[in-house]
């Protein structure tokens, strides 16, 4: 099951953290994976384990907020393996800023990062995905549970917040409209994962503390949880799966 070989991936945001796991995961289940974020020193990095790993990918600089970019790295996929299966829009900034302090500069840098650029990363990818026939594509996009309709709502980031709401409606509105062209569109929506963006969280035993309170597991989740999840809506079994949004949380949400 979940076998992904012959299938060409596209992962945004790939240097670090769940970008980084999510692209060697879907090397290891056998896709060619493009491996794109703006720190091409890491992505190296990347590309030599999965290479030491026996699979095959790519690295590509990109910055999601440049459409040149963003073209580029489709282009690349095409031209380097012939096709694109599937896109994981991953790529995401958070700032830290109260009510009082986000500035207009900071609110835009976070919508254009978070969910601006999926749009049109979605865009691109999908002028790609409807020659691949009858098999089309799949477009996972990773949100967060403070996405808002869910009970999960994060003092200090209000703007992160709003762009992933605006990615889980995007993600239904995307699948309703893709469907015909047999291009599947769903969503991820994390809890507290480590990587980067959480590290000082995590390492931090009263902040920890708290938080594991609200997490039935207990503890944070890693980026090979993530990835598991982005396997499953990759594969050919997932394919009555469409619109949907799978809140991999340690239990948070239920909580």
């Amino acid at each position: 099951m979940f076998n992904l070989a012959d299938k060409v991936a596209l992962v945004t945001g790939a240097s670090s953290g769940i970008g980084y796991g999510i692209a060697l995961t879907l090397a290891t289940q056998g896709a060619k994976v493009i491996v794109a974020a703006r720190r091409v020193d890491k992505l190296k990095s990347l590309v030599d384990e999965i290479k030491k790993a026996g699979g095959e990918a790519t690295a590509v600089q990109m910055d999601v907020t440049k459409k040149s970019d963003i073209a580029n790295a489709v282009a690349s996929a095409v031209k380097t393996y012939g096709k694109l299966d599937i896109l994981v829009n991953n790529a995401g900034v958070v700032n830290w800023s109260t009510v009082e302090t986000l500035t207009e500069e900071g609110w835009d840098k976070t919508l254009d990062t978070n969910l601006k650029a999926y749009f049109f990363v979605t865009q691109e990818a999908v002028k790609a995905m409807e020659k691949n026939t009858p098999s089309g594509g799949r477009i996972i996009n990773i949100a967060s549970i403070a996405s808002g309709g869910v009970g999960v709502g994060f003092n200090g980031i209000t703007d992160y917040c709003a762009s992933k709401g605006g990615v889980v409606g995007m993600t239904e509105a995307l699948a309703i409209e893709l469907a015909p062209k047999g291009i599947l569109v769903n969503c991820i929506g994390p809890g507290l994962i480590i990587s980067e963006m959480t590290q000082a969280i995590v390492d931090d035993p009263k902040q920890m503390a708290g938080l594991a309170g609200r997490i039935p597991l207990k503890r944070p989740g890693t980026a090979a949880e993530i990835a598991s999840a982005v396997v499953y809506f990759s594969a050919d079994e997932s394919s009555y799966t469409t619109g949907a949004t799978l809140y991999v949380d340690g239990g948070w949400l239920a909580n």
